[in-house]
């Protein structure tokens, strides 16, 4: 008789054993996702706080250092977003001393260009639309927005019954209705010397054809 043949089982179960002890330590070994990124991270700082192995205390200051450098540029950040929207100016001047000065270029602008009370009823004939006073049939526009006073004079001079209207002439109704320097002047002084209507110039803007 030959020898007996041992069974194999227990070699077989060794064999699974060692098998699955091998995947175990690999799995063990292999690095998290996390880790992975750090360390191909160009992030300054991240390959050492994320590194393979257990904490230590290079570690731990590595993560100090970025959680503190991490703070200080989010303090930053804020403080110059809250300056922005405080939207600051700076003001500056130059202050440059001349012996003599030419007399400045004042312009006075008065949004009511004509004076009312200059107007005459064949004034108000010829540009009484163009004032927004009459309508195109020679009526009073709006006369609920006038004061009593002024819608009075204003019906006497659109009474145009036998009416027989004359030439007009734009410019002379300019130079005519319009504000006076010597009404609205009150005070001027230049050079410790007074300003006076003679010194200032009459500019008008005549209406196109």
């Amino acid at each position: 008789m030959g020898p007996r043949e041992q069974p194999l089982e227990g070699v077989a179960t060794n064999c699974h054993a060692m098998k699955g002890d091998s995947e175990e330590s690999i799995e063990s070994v292999k690095p998290s996702n996390l880790q992975a990124f750090a360390n191909i991270s160009t992030l300054h700082g991240m390959s050492h706080i994320f590194a393979y192995g257990h904490m230590t205390f290079r570690r731990f200051l590595w993560s100090i250092s970025f959680l503190g450098s991490l703070g200080l540029l989010l303090l930053v950040c804020m403080d110059r977003v809250s300056y922005y929207f405080e939207y600051p100016h700076v003001t500056k001047l130059d202050e440059v001393a001349a012996p003599n000065l030419t007399f400045p270029a004042v312009t006075f602008c008065n949004l009511n260009e004509f004076r009312f009370s200059q107007i005459t009823k064949n004034d108000l004939y010829h540009v009484g639309e163009l004032l927004a006073l009459l309508n195109s049939n020679y009526q009073i526009a709006n006369p609920h927005l006038a004061e009593p006073e002024v819608l009075a004079a204003l019906k006497d001079k659109a009474n145009f019954q036998n009416f027989k209207p004359k030439l007009f002439n734009m410019t002379d109704f300019y130079n005519r209705t319009g504000h006076d320097i010597g009404e609205m002047l009150l005070q001027c002084t230049f050079r410790g010397e007074n300003c006076l209507p003679p010194n200032f110039t009459t500019c008008n803007w005549l209406l196109a054809d």
